[in-house]
């Protein structure tokens, strides 16, 4: 019998972008089967969740445009638990007002913070990771979170840093890093007290509550105002009126990096992002020449080092391009070195600039 008190905010609203053309802000990333497995990274997401959490208490965070295909792919949730923004607006204000309809609801609730697109490979160790950490939260007023341990000086995540004398699993955190320059990123891994930063978080509602309430009494009045509504008919009223007003402020920076009580637990699971096709590379299985394929039937020669994806069934032919990210998508074909992957952004406004705002 799951405990009717653990609760998940499933983060869904973000767009993306570097996963153009098959992410776009009409279809985003955490809705498509990126990994080729037959489920979405969503679904993997809430099916990851549901092994710890009873199903009815997974809330799914997103944004307005995308409430047809939350109901479309996870048909079992109600409408109780999708929570639409209606502007966007970063992490903190979303995860404020879910917390407080939370607590509304169940006043013993602690729940986790999850975004709906990275891999999670060992689930049973995620599940285990997670335990500790509620059980911790219950009897202990902490913000929590799940650091990685760092593979190889990353310049692309943020990085925290725990108390170097800790024997426990569960350390103190000394303080949050922003994404560092490579030399400060090999700095940071020599010291071994380092661990990057994957945005998933957990707590008691009073103790995330609590930690609005002092560090941002602002944001905090401002959702706390609308207490009477939440759970009710008048809630969408309030939110919609309201909701815009608020800062648009990350979680990390809104409470993680100016409370004292922050506890971070190396992950003893594998972890990726899935920020880039790069990334995506990286997980998928390759052939021998280390070509990655996703739906497509292949002929390849003179081909390496390929990230590869079309629609499913679709022959591709290539010949002579090594490093290259090759993706057919409806009315869009990308044919892009794999090292400039980060300049995937700039292109998409570039086309958008362009040919419209329909290719993005």
């Amino acid at each position: 019998m799951k405990n009717k008190n653990y609760y998940a905010i499933l983060m869904a609203g973000g767009v993306g972008s570097r996963f153009w053309p098959v992410s776009t802000q009409d279809f985003p990333k955490q809705f498509h089967d990126m990994l080729g497995t037959g489920e979405t990274l969503i679904q993997k997401t809430f099916n990851r969740l549901a092994n710890l959490i009873p199903e009815e208490n997974i809330f799914i965070l997103t944004n307005e445009r995308y409430n047809d295909l939350v109901f479309e792919q996870l048909p079992s949730v109600t409408k109780r638990q999708v929570v639409l923004e209606p502007a966007m607006r970063n992490t903190a204000p979303c995860i404020l007002y879910a917390a407080l309809k939370i607590q509304k609801e169940n006043e013993d609730a602690v729940m986790i913070v999850a975004p709906s697109d990275h891999w999670i490979e060992d689930e049973q160790s995620f599940s285990d990771n997670v335990q500790v950490a509620f059980d911790f939260c219950e009897s202990n007023d902490a913000l929590m979170t799940l650091g990685i341990k760092p593979t190889f000086p990353n310049t692309g995540y943020g990085y925290i840093e725990y108390d170097k004398e800790a024997q426990d699993n569960i350390k103190p955190v000394n303080q949050f890093r922003e994404k560092p320059d490579y030399e400060t990123a090999k700095l940071f891994i020599d010291q071994g007290n380092f661990l990057w930063n994957a945005g998933i978080f957990m707590w008691s509602a009073k103790s995330v509550i609590s930690a609005f309430k002092n560090n941002q009494p602002e944001l905090f009045q401002l959702f706390e105002n609308g207490i009477s509504s939440y759970n009710t008919e008048a809630e969408d009223v309030f939110i919609l009126e309201n909701y815009p007003k608020a800062e648009n402020i990350s979680v990390d920076y809104a409470i993680m990096e100016k409370s004292k009580n922050v506890y971070v637990i190396p992950a003893t699971f594998d972890w990726n992002d899935l920020g880039t096709w790069g990334s995506l590379y990286d997980k998928l299985d390759k052939d021998s020449s280390e070509n990655a394929v996703v739906n497509s039937k292949t002929l390849l020669e003179d081909a390496s080092g390929n990230m590869i994806r079309s629609k499913k069934g679709k022959v591709v032919v290539v010949d002579g391009l090594n490093d290259y990210i090759i993706v057919d998508k409806d009315e869009v074909l990308l044919i892009f070195p794999k090292q400039k992957e980060q300049d995937i952004k700039k292109v998409l406004q570039n086309v958008k600039d362009t040919f419209g705002e329909s290719y993005g």
